[in-house]
């Protein structure tokens, strides 16, 4: 039977994607890329904003012809919007025949046979906050670069955020079961790992915290680099920082959420922080790594912020200079206490704070690359560049794509690139032989 698997939101949905290919695999399903051959279709979905929930039901709409066509063809819902919104998913689209929720991957194979044995409209959407899909091991979907899950869930709570909500509480995998995976994707050739959780930062297994994890997954001799996403600034430590500046393997680049400027503002988000700790903790990123790339989430137009509260975060974002901004307008979201907040920023307001975000950013990063012509920087060497058949790309220690002159045998090789050029957010170079 074949499944095409169908991916949106976060790297954690690419590593549950992967999961459940393999969970499918070792009960004899194919898992296949041409939509046109599927006999199961598995939307794995995200619910961090409405938009991304409309976008998956408008694809599912349009999958309507294929289905009417093919009578045995079967669609289903995975993830977070099917967490979050259970039954309903069935009252909406009829045409839906599974939802299984985060927690309940390993009851798929089960699922699907049924509905080819009479049965109707299947739902397992039971939180388990014990589930870490012990000794699964996921079918790695990219060539290069591998997602490692290293824990599910969060206890944060942001009031602006879903996700504790359909992913449950915080699990940490066991340790060994992290260094097998690390080990043996090394050895199938993915020479860059990323470690992945909603708060990475807080991994505690037994006796080992994430400063330790590092440390082990740092001597893995089959694997070069290591990333890991996502860190929360309550619980950065300095102890991680310190492993971070003496770990050979692991990148100089930290994405770091700092979501608001206003201490009044991180308060009302429940982030666990003010803004001087968030500024202190970039100085002392900068002071042990001089060359890190620190990039970040901010929202603007959160309940409540003025135009002072806004105009903190603004100067905040000049001070600390960050490389790269992922900048959203606030966005409700039903389920959320955030959402519940009476004194709601207009429509219009919001997307002027964000286009004032968006345009500071845009000359902080521009700034930022230009900084980098004349450094020697190490590429992984990926692909083939989209724009041209004689160049190559790749990714720098410090996440930044760099195009170069040079040919297909480059591939999946770390080479040194003298940087030339800065032609948007990409870094051009000349190889170094």
């Amino acid at each position: 039977m074949n499944i095409y698997i169908e991916t949106y939101g976060c790297q954690m949905n690419v590593a549950d994607s992967e999961l459940v290919a393999s969970i499918l695999k070792k009960e004899h399903f194919s898992i296949v890329e041409d939509i046109n051959i599927a006999d199961v279709i598995i939307f794995n979905t995200c619910s961090v904003r409405q938009h991304a929930e409309d976008r998956v039901l408008g694809r599912i709409n349009n999958e309507m012809s294929r289905k009417r066509s093919k009578k045995d063809l079967k669609i289903g819902v995975i993830g977070c919007m099917a967490q979050r919104l259970d039954k309903q998913l069935n009252e909406m689209n009829s045409s839906i025949d599974f939802v299984v929720g985060v927690d309940q991957y390993n009851h798929l194979p089960a699922i699907i046979n049924g509905l080819y044995n009479e049965n109707d409209f299947e739902c397992n959407t039971i939180v388990n906050d014990a589930e870490i899909y012990k000794d699964i091991y996921p079918i790695h979907s990219g060539k290069f670069n591998a997602f490692v899950t290293i824990m599910r869930g969060c206890n944060n709570f942001c009031t602006y955020c879903i996700v504790p909500y359909t992913r449950g509480r915080e699990r940490s995998r066991p340790i060994d079961d992290i260094i097998s995976e690390i080990t043996e994707i090394g050895k199938k050739g993915f020479k860059d790992v990323s470690l992945l959780g909603q708060n990475v930062n807080s991994y505690h297994y037994k006796n080992v915290n994430f400063a330790e994890l590092l440390k082990k997954v740092n001597k893995i001799e089959t694997i070069k680099r290591i990333r890991f996403i996502t860190s929360h600034p309550k619980d950065l430590s300095d102890d991680v920082i310190k492993v971070m500046a003496e770990s050979d393997k692991v990148c100089e680049h930290l994405h770091l959420a700092m979501q608001s400027g206003d201490d009044e503002i991180l308060a009302r988000m429940n982030r666990g922080y003010t803004s001087q700790h968030f500024y202190d903790i970039t100085q002392k990123l900068r002071k042990a790594m001089p060359d890190i790339s620190i990039t970040t989430d901010i929202i603007a137009g959160f309940p409540g912020e003025t135009e002072e509260q806004f105009q903190r975060t603004y100067d905040l974002m000049k001070k600390i200079q960050f490389d790269y901004a992922f900048t959203f307008k606030y966005s409700p979201r039903t389920g959320t206490k955030a959402a519940e907040f009476k004194d709601q920023i207009p429509e219009t307001i919001r997307l002027e704070r964000l286009k004032k975000l968006i345009e500071l950013q845009q000359d902080i990063t521009t700034q930022k690359y230009k900084e980098q012509i004349g450094k020697i920087k190490e590429i992984y060497v990926e692909q083939i560049s989209k724009k041209s058949e004689y160049e190559m790309a790749g990714k720098s220690r410090d996440f930044k794509i760099t195009v170069f002159p040079g040919d297909s045998t480059l591939i999946g090789k770390f080479v040194k690139v003298k940087i030339t050029d800065a032609v948007g957010w990409t870094l051009k170079g000349e190889l170094i032989k």
